[in-house]
């Protein structure tokens, strides 16, 4: 496969970076309950949150500049939509969800710290607005519809890797 057709080492770095924080940080957030006497869940989901924050605005600006290899010239029509459809999914939540928690806690009375190292300045959210109303009634269920979409992102391409043996998983491993 020719460095045309795979993704950039910085583009597969931050893939897989941003993948493993957040396949770490939805089950950390949907336990923190389960996880609050043997674990500090809601520091470490808020503190990931935020860098998976700015690893995507990384991304996104890395992307614009470095656009992705096509997709192979034998997959049908609706397979790419539905690809470009979910990567666009998966961008806008990568973005949504660490902002929707960032604004919960802002409203908050607690400090905001990325792993205790230093402070997060708050968002000016106050207690009773929308956009507090808003991130808590979306910020769950945004993070199981995600985890959702994961589980198909990798299941197709498990199918492309393993059932149709083309090129697709490989553009991303390297």
């Amino acid at each position: 496969m020719s460095a045309a057709q795979r993704y950039s080492g910085v583009a597969r770095a931050l893939h897989w970076t941003i993948a493993l924080l957040i396949v770490i940080n939805i089950p950390l957030g949907l336990l923190h309950d389960a996880l609050a006497h043997t674990l500090p869940a809601i520091p470490l989901h808020k503190a990931i949150g935020i860098t998976v924050l700015a690893l995507s605005l990384v991304r996104i600006v890395w992307r614009l500049a470095h656009p992705a290899p096509t997709l192979p010239d034998g997959m049908p029509g609706w397979e790419k939509t539905a690809a470009h459809g979910l990567h666009l999914l998966f961008y806008g939540l990568m973005l949504v969800l660490p902002l929707t928690g960032w604004a919960m806690i802002s409203a908050g009375d607690k400090p905001f710290t990325w792993f205790g190292l230093f402070s997060i300045p708050k968002l000016a959210v106050s207690k009773g607005s929308v956009v507090l109303s808003l991130s808590h009634a979306l910020h769950g269920p945004l993070g199981i519809i995600f985890g959702v979409l994961i589980l198909l992102h990798v299941g197709a391409a498990l199918r492309h890797h393993f059932v149709l043996r083309d090129d697709v998983l490989r553009r991303m491993l390297g």
